[in-house]
């Protein structure tokens, strides 16, 4: 019987590439590199809650928790970002023959955004897979405000959202909240948008000067609220009360904000003080959420100027 010959001693398990400690050691390596934390090779940002079907998610971007960097990649995706000032931290690229591409590399070095070229098989392995198109960009997670710390000032004015799960629609809501005044805004920790690429280009920037604060039980912080002397009013269809006739919004005031459709939750709109509601003659029955926010928010200032 013919003897087989052995292959030697088993090599390290940080030595063989394909073991989870060598790829570890890897992404440890990388994000001491770039000065950005990682979450490890291939790891998925932490699930928030059961987001239906991925709604509202812009393509070439993966959910962003607070916690790990969140990537966006394609050659559109990335560009788009950079213009709108999304704060990156790292553009990865493996070749620069793309318009796009280029447009991007001059940004991210006029930003002062590291630039870092990486082959092929490191950008899928970063990228979890995803279509790069040979371009990423990582964006630094976002550090969310406490609820309390919304309360500035002796009239603070808060924009709570309930249900909206479209990050462009939280972005565009931010926005008007910057426009107009609000001292910040609250979301719910789960089963809702949170602040990703997608919400930083629709604020267009605001995102950089209006806090976003996470509620773990948006009507429990709600009735904190209004403990703090705060008087919570619920934007919504079945309102009996317009908010133009809203005239104690002048005093503390939270304003809640359902999604377009389904408004505002049992639970939440049970909690506010009153429901008011935007006139609406025309032949539209809802508005988008960021676009009835913005108008409430106009007759807030209105009323508080």
């Amino acid at each position: 019987m013919a003897k087989h010959k052995g292959k030697g001693p088993t090599p390290k398990a940080e030595d063989r590439h394909w073991h989870a400690k060598r790829q570890r050691a890897r992404a440890v390596k990388s994000a001491k590199r770039t000065g950005t934390p990682t979450a490890g090779p291939g790891a998925r940002p932490k699930a928030s809650g059961a987001e239906p079907a991925r709604q509202g998610r812009p393509a070439g971007a993966r959910r962003a928790t607070g916690e790990t960097p969140e990537l966006v990649t394609g050659r559109n995706p990335v560009v788009e970002a950079l213009r709108a000032g999304v704060p990156g931290t790292t553009l990865y690229v493996t070749s620069g023959t793309d318009e796009r591409i280029r447009e991007s590399i001059q940004i991210a070095a006029d930003r002062g955004i590291p630039l870092l070229e990486t082959g092929k098989n490191e950008l899928d392995r970063l990228t979890d897979g995803s279509v790069h198109q040979g371009i990423a960009l990582q964006v630094r997670p976002y550090r969310y405000a406490h609820p309390d710390d919304l309360l500035k000032g002796t009239a603070p004015l808060i924009v709570a959202v309930d249900g909206i799960t479209d990050p462009r629609n939280l972005g565009a809501i931010v926005r008007s909240a910057a426009a107009f005044g609000a001292t910040g805004v609250v979301v719910p920790e789960r089963r809702a948008a949170g602040v990703t690429a997608g919400a930083w280009k629709a604020s267009a920037g605001t995102l950089a000067s209006v806090p976003v604060a996470q509620a773990t039980n948006l009507s429990r912080q709600l009735k904190a609220y209004q403990k703090a002397g705060c008087f919570v009013a619920g934007l919504d269809a079945r309102g009996g009360v317009t908010v133009a006739d809203l005239e104690i919004a002048s005093g503390p005031f939270v304003l809640v904000v359902g999604s377009e459709g389904k408004g505002l939750g049992r639970l939440v709109a049970d909690t506010c003080d009153l429901l008011v509601t935007i006139p609406m003659p025309g032949a539209a029955e809802s508005l988008n959420a960021g676009v009835a926010a913005g108008i409430a928010l106009y007759e807030v200032a209105r009323l508080r100027s």
